[in-house]
């Protein structure tokens, strides 16, 4: 079932580490991610808390998904079905163009 969740995420370019995550924990993980429970618990909050905007009338999820920004990484998070799927990547922070 393992591969099944993880398919494709080990083929994203400059990802450092994945989770896959459910409301009953962390379904499989890798990398810088590898069972940091944690970071798990910490996006877990961040989707539940962007859950809950609702736009008026919708029936349909706020958003499918979100990232997180630092200086030398990003957390790329997808909400798919009861799962939320995760994959940290190298943030290659490209320099100005000055004209």
């Amino acid at each position: 079932m393992t591969t099944a969740l993880t398919q494709g995420l080990e083929r994203i370019p400059d990802q450092t580490g994945y989770l896959v995550i459910s409301e009953d924990g962390v379904l499989a993980s890798a990398g810088d991610l590898e069972n940091d429970e944690q970071a798990a618990g910490a996006i877990m909050q961040m989707v539940q808390t962007a859950c809950k905007f609702k736009l008026h009338g919708s029936t349909e999820p706020p958003f499918k998904r979100m990232s997180v920004v630092f200086e030398d990484h990003v957390f790329m998070v997808t909400v798919s079905g009861q799962k939320v799927f995760v994959v940290k990547r190298q943030n290659n922070q490209r320099q100005p163009i000055n004209v």
